[in-house]
């Protein structure tokens, strides 16, 4: 007689042709941050079926709230929507057919997931297996910012979805990883994300008397050097972060000295500590072109918070895994120095993200963000089971 947990990956994968519809489709139709209308209604059109569940649509803009049960404890399951400015390269038959746009960051994947985890989640709750409430968060907007450079889960957080949300649960693609590979990392495990914008500012002047102005391309060097050295030199080796440049402009033609010189750069970082040493020696390095004559101006834009896996919630990912698959393999490692909106939801609660194994066993590069970014979507049923049996400790306090 097969058990309750081995039940779970059985149902999940009885559903993984109809997961695999729903990411294709989505992938179709990829659309951008804040613009998820066709894919907000998709979604609801599928959550609408599922018996038992209470759907909200146009939360936050173009989220998607589907409630199961009621009363505590409460979990909150988490799915991004949007896609990226990014033109597709894969040749499948599925491919965008919004030119310019991609899933390429798995947001489809993640979403059909988690319409699979509702599904079965549905059962659990009809059966009477299950008791309190599961919230399913389909957001808007993990992947830009709007006019006031908030992304979506701060705007879902406002509206009240956290509201009575005793732990939180996510997942994302890791194409790095095969299937049969799991990440699951306590602590920081995905960085702050701060921006600057620096201006040096000199006096300018022809380009053949530099001698009676201050060149602020001059100026740059200095604070270049100061800027690289910060994680070198600056921070301890012990603490993970990054400063980086990306963009340097000045000038508009070879015999005119420019007035100024603009650098803009991003910051990471996992503890709160190192995100404000950050910022401050990012301004001592700027300040050095005071002493040279020149000035300066430098503007912040403090992004997406660490992601912070909470320990207890991590064990109940952990187990769930292990006991329907157990020749997963469980990596404890950090996911780098990338970012992720759902910091700001275990910033709120106790809560969690895990990377799912999805790589392609072809020996082509699919990384995320690329114009070839695809997934084996064997994956999509495991992700289903562990979100589900996942949820159903949490609720029921069972962690082994």
């Amino acid at each position: 007689m097969i058990d309750e947990k081995q039940l779970t990956a059985s149902m999940a994968q009885s559903m993984a042709e109809q997961m695999t519809n729903w990411r294709r489709t989505i992938h179709a139709n990829p659309e951008l941050s804040f613009h998820e209308y066709g894919t907000s209604k998709y979604v609801a059109s599928i959550l609408e079926t599922v018996p038992l569940l209470q759907v909200e649509t146009g939360v936050a803009g173009t989220g998607v709230v589907a409630t199961l049960g009621s009363g505590r404890p409460t979990v909150l399951l988490r799915a991004d929507m949007d896609a990226l400015p990014i033109d597709e390269q894969t040749g499948l038959p599925f491919a965008s057919r919004n030119p310019g746009v991609m899933h390429a960051c798995g947001h489809d994947a993640h979403t059909s997931i988690m319409l699979g985890a509702a599904h079965l989640l549905a059962g659990q709750f009809q059966e009477g297996k299950v008791q309190g409430t599961v919230k399913f968060m389909f957001q808007p907007a993990e992947e830009d910012v709007d006019e006031n450079g908030l992304t979506g889960a701060p705007h879902m957080i406002e509206a009240g979805v956290l509201d009575n949300v005793d732990a939180a649960i996510a997942l994302h693609m890791s194409p790095e990883n095969p299937i049969g590979e799991i990440l699951v990392h306590d602590g920081y495990s995905m960085a702050n994300v701060d921006n600057f914008q620096g201006t040096i500012v000199g006096t300018g002047g022809h380009g053949a008397y530099p001698h009676l102005g201050t060149d602020p391309t001059w100026l740059l060097i200095p604070v270049l050097q100061a800027v690289h050295g910060i994680v070198a030199r600056r921070v301890s080796p012990l603490e993970p972060a990054v400063v980086s440049i990306g963009q340097i402009h000045a000038g508009m033609t070879n015999n005119v000295i420019p007035t100024e010189v603009t650098v803009d750069g991003t910051l990471r970082s996992y503890r709160p500590e190192i995100r404000q040493q950050l910022l401050e020696e990012v301004e001592q390095a700027f300040s050095v072109t005071r002493a040279l004559g020149g000035d300066y101006s430098l503007d912040f834009t403090l992004g997406e918070p660490a992601l912070y896996n909470d320990g207890d919630v991590n064990q109940h990912i952990r187990s769930a895994v292990l006991s329907m698959y157990p020749d997963m393999k469980v990596i404890d490692a950090p996911f780098g120095l990338g970012s992720e909106d759902f910091g700001h939801v275990t910033k709120k609660v106790p809560g969690a993200m895990f990377f799912l194994g999805c790589g392609k066993n072809d020996g082509i590069h699919r990384g995320l963000h690329t114009p070839l970014f695809d997934i084996d979507e064997s994956c999509l049923p495991i992700g289903a089971a562990i979100l589900t049996e996942t949820a159903k400790r949490l609720l029921s306090g069972e962690a082994q």
